[in-house]
């Protein structure tokens, strides 16, 4: 009988000070043969649990919540090892336990992505945890470990190959990627999230290895909560799920959307501040109406057309409902890329009983909002002043107009109908106007105005006279050389936001805003677009990306126990990121401030969106700290190597 006995402290905030990288592994072993004794505390029951049997995985119920970090650090660990490795002795029709308990060491330690340190593992740690041989001698610094990464990476030139460089890297060592991620994120920005990861999702099929969140399919209805308790943390704070119909401008991508959540999640971590244990990725698959999915041999998801109505409500009720029963009523999810069909209706239904937040409806306008206020002080006039037209009435155009409504309303006084007037949209079938109100979808009718129709947009830009103009369509090049002279002659300094994603859906490019408007827009986009050089001048266009804002909502959530996402927390979003605009940036021409700050943007995000939670009630977490942007900076997941006892 060999004992094993270990101290053990898992340290997830990146704390300083020394822990041990403990975890579960299961090895094939026959269970006849093996004995485990472990008191671990369940935290979720306040209790603790004793395992102790001739097959412990009888004994492991589903409803033992216990994970990696509620070990008891005195625990004892003992077990019979066989004579002989079953692995090697057992033929394929014969059937084997795949299970162990251990401290992570040796092999083990050096794939296990949480604690891995490569090289940067020093000569106290490589004695103690079993790594002599099993590394080069070198000891090297995580920040060289950064600066090596950054080299290899800058040799690809195809983008797809950087962006699986980077997944590589996260599901070998999590830390490395963070600190890689974190200090060049004007860089990798493009590579972890759009425009790259469109095509990563494009290819997902194809370029899959392995497992980073849930797939919840229809195949699941019915135990979604055992789905849930199949993934390794316990305490989640932040879910990101999609259900694949709308990825980006791309269409339905079925289960190979789960790059967008993944990527979502990393930049929680990674601008916000949200320690990677407390986030989920989910997919839910309910089919595709791809055709060229369906028959891609290659494709992961199901081989079926979507389920709708009554089905599809049923299992996004399931996930809902068990989602709040295991993670509690102050998890976030936050839902993505949703069809307009659906998003509208999930975010109505489930707003009012979850602390949910739809980022193509809510964080899309509350970004483009900021930047609309810091635009204020290049045009002058305040909000109310302007005009606004949209070309796309669908989650994205939708939602900014409201929130612009909403601050117009609140900045005024002025009724909130009376300040959806001054915003019109156009959608595939021209103007909304009220003659077309019988045939509009529901959330299209509040901006159908007393106008006559008008079916195409220059004629729209003519006809409203519009001082802002964005783009919200997902259909490329709809910006034309005609639209911008159109708004460049109707104004001193137009404002054309052409927001769609990825870069090959943009309205229009930035050259060709400089360009058509004589240098004079005030341009930003939704994908990144390089400098531009127009009669001497260089600029720098803005780029209205939602992860200015979701990574600093989404703390300021969590670190105020909020339990429910108002819209004035948008509102309070919008106002913090716009704050955060220097005059250093506007003679750049930029009406956002530089990604290279955003640990700090979303500092002051988090701060402003806790302060609105505590002032409406809707703060669970108390006492309220004195000074909120510290408190958040002091609650960000550090990725710096911890070291080991």
């Amino acid at each position: 009988m060999i004992s094993l006995h270990r101290s053990c402290f898992l340290n997830n905030a990146g704390i300083s000070g020394s822990s041990s990288p403990f975890s579960y592994k299961l090895k094939k072993l026959p269970p006849a043969s093996v004995k485990v004794t472990a008191l671990a505390p369940n935290r979720d029951r306040n209790s603790s649990v004793l395992i102790e049997n001739s097959n412990p995985l009888e004994e492991i119920k589903e409803d033992d919540t216990s994970s990696i970090a509620d070990v008891d650090p005195n625990s004892t660990v003992s077990f019979e090892e066989p004579e002989v490795s079953y692995d090697d002795a057992a033929s394929d029709d014969q059937l084997v336990t795949p299970w162990s308990l251990s401290v992570a060491s040796g092999y083990a330690l050096l794939r296990d992505p949480h604690h891995n340190k490569g090289l940067a593992f020093n000569e106290k740690e490589r004695d103690a945890y079993y790594l002599r041989g099993l590394l080069p001698p070198t000891v090297i610094s995580q920040d060289l470990q950064v600066k090596k990464l950054m080299h290899s990476i800058r040799k690809y030139q195809v983008p797809l190959q950087k962006y699986m460089a980077m997944m590589d890297l996260q599901e070998l060592n999590e830390r490395l990627f963070y600190k890689l991620l974190i200090n060049n994120v004007e860089e990798l920005l493009p590579v972890v999230y759009t425009p790259t990861v469109g095509e990563a999702c494009q290819k997902y099929g194809s370029i899959f290895r392995r497992p980073q969140g849930l797939f919840i399919s229809l195949k699941e209805k019915g135990k979604i909560r055992e789905v849930l308790r199949n993934w390794p943390q316990r305490n989640i704070q932040v879910i990101v799920v999609t259900d694949g119909e709308r990825i980006l401008g791309l269409g339905d991508l079925g289960c190979q959307g789960m790059g967008i959540p993944i990527g979502k999640l990393s930049l929680y971590t990674a601008l916000g501040g949200v320690r990677p244990s407390a986030c989920l990725p989910v997919t839910i698959d309910v089919g595709t109406n791809n055709e060229k999915l369906l028959n891609d041999e290659f494709y992961i998801g199901l081989r079926q057309r979507r389920a709708t109505g009554q089905e599809y409500a049923e299992l996004m009720h399931e996930f809902m409902t068990a989602v709040k029963q295991t993670y509690g009523e102050k998890v976030l999810i936050q839902f993505e890329d949703f069809a307009n069909h659906n998003a509208f209706d999930l975010l109505a239904k489930y707003s009012t009983t979850h602390l949910v937040f739809n980022d193509d409806i809510q964080g899309t306008a509350s970004v483009v909002l900021a930047g609309l206020v810091a635009a204020l002080k290049v045009v002058g006039g305040t909000l109310a002043d302007h005009r606004f037209l949209f070309l796309g009435a669908g989650e994205a155009g939708t939602g900014i107009a409201e929130l612009i409504a909403l601050e117009i309303s609140k900045q005024t006084n002025m009724p909130l109908k009376e300040a959806r007037k001054k915003i019109s949209l156009v959608d595939s079938k021209g103007l909304i106007v009220k003659s077309r109100m019988e045939s509009l979808q529901h959330f299209k009718k509040p901006w159908a105005h007393d106008h006559e129709p008008i079916k195409n947009l220059v004629d729209a830009v003519k006809g409203i006279k519009p001082t802002v103009l964005i783009g919200t369509s997902g259909v490329g090049k709809t910006f034309t050389k005609e639209v911008v002279e159109a708004m460049a002659a109707l104004n001193e300094k137009p404002v054309i936001f052409s927001l769609s994603n990825p870069t090959s859906q943009s309205e229009c490019t930035a050259e060709e805003a400089y360009t058509w408007s004589q240098g004079r827009a005030i341009f930003a986009s939704g994908s990144p677009f390089d400098p531009v050089e127009y009669n001497g001048r260089v600029f720098v266009p803005g780029q209205a990306n939602n992860a200015y804002i979701f990574p600093g909502l989404g703390l300021g959530l969590i670190m105020s126990g909020a339990i429910r996402v108002h819209d004035d927390m948008l509102l309070a979003a919008s106002e913090a990121l716009a704050a955060q605009v220097t005059q250093e940036n506007f003679d750049k021409g930029l009406i956002y401030p530089p990604f290279r700050n955003i640990r700090k943007i979303s500092a002051h995000i988090a701060a402003n969106v806790a302060a609105k939670a505590y002032e409406l009630g809707l703060a669970t977490r108390q006492p309220q700290p004195q000074n909120l942007v510290k408190y958040a900076e002091n609650c960000m997941y550090n990725p710096a190597y911890q070291s080991y006892r």
